[in-house]
């Protein structure tokens, strides 16, 4: 009961598409969910993801899961300058409908910079005001310094303040959803603790949930 596009292109760059999963029968007020998928910022494919995209969509929502270009195609913003593109098929394809940012690990940092971030979704001409709601799931959102060599040149120094999606927290975005397992050893739990204390502090509205017992990559294959 589900119609399925594939590699609905919002550039012309490799990678620079989405897949949309449509449920047969959409409620008036069903949100969008943009879902930026995981991978260290240097692998993942959104066709790995259809799983994703069937779970949501039986649960009446539309989803637009997003390839970005990759590193070492590519480094910090770049793949956040593409999602944004993402975002804006997505608001202009279903422009009578809310749009909820979604993400896991590296994506989850994507989606978080940004909702938090106004920046990418003004230069791609999306108004701030389309943005229902961010879902983060097991995200980096506060991972300085950098200890490993490959994340130094994903993230280069000139742009490394700018990386960090606590930085942006102004309480202005719209309410933020983090999850995370407390098992999870590869983003560890404290990046969603403090994103969400520092929301909190700003006034802003965060929702969390640390799952017992599950790892980093059990929050997104349930």
């Amino acid at each position: 009961g589900q119609r399925v596009e594939r590699a609905v292109a919002y550039g012309p760059l490799p990678l620079q598409s989405v897949d949309i999963t449509t449920p047969q029968t959409v409620a008036p007020a069903a949100p969008v969910v943009v879902f930026f998928h995981g991978g260290g910022w240097s692998s993942g494919r959104a066709a790995d993801y259809g799983f994703v995209g069937a779970a949501l969509a039986a649960a009446g929502l539309i989803v637009v899961v997003a390839d970005y270009r990759l590193y070492p195609a590519v480094r910090f913003p770049d793949f956040v300058h593409d999602a944004a593109q993402a975002v804006a098929l997505a608001a202009g394809r279903f422009a009578d409908r809310r749009i909820v940012l979604a993400g896991h690990s590296a994506g989850a940092h994507i989606a978080a910079l940004l909702a938090l971030d106004p920046r990418y979704l003004a230069a791609a001409g999306v108004p701030r005001h389309r943005i229902a709601g961010t879902v983060g799931i097991s995200g980096p959102y506060d991972f300085l310094p950098l200890t490993r060599q490959r994340y130094r040149r994903i993230f280069p120094e000139a742009h490394l303040a700018d990386s960090q999606p606590i930085r942006f927290v102004d309480g202005s975005a719209a309410p933020v959803l983090l999850i995370t397992g407390d098992r999870d050893r590869r983003v560890l739990p404290g990046n969603t603790l403090r994103l969400a204390a520092a929301i909190r502090a700003s006034g802003g509205h965060v929702a969390t949930i640390f799952y017992p017992g599950v790892g980093h990559l059990g929050t997104v294959l349930a």
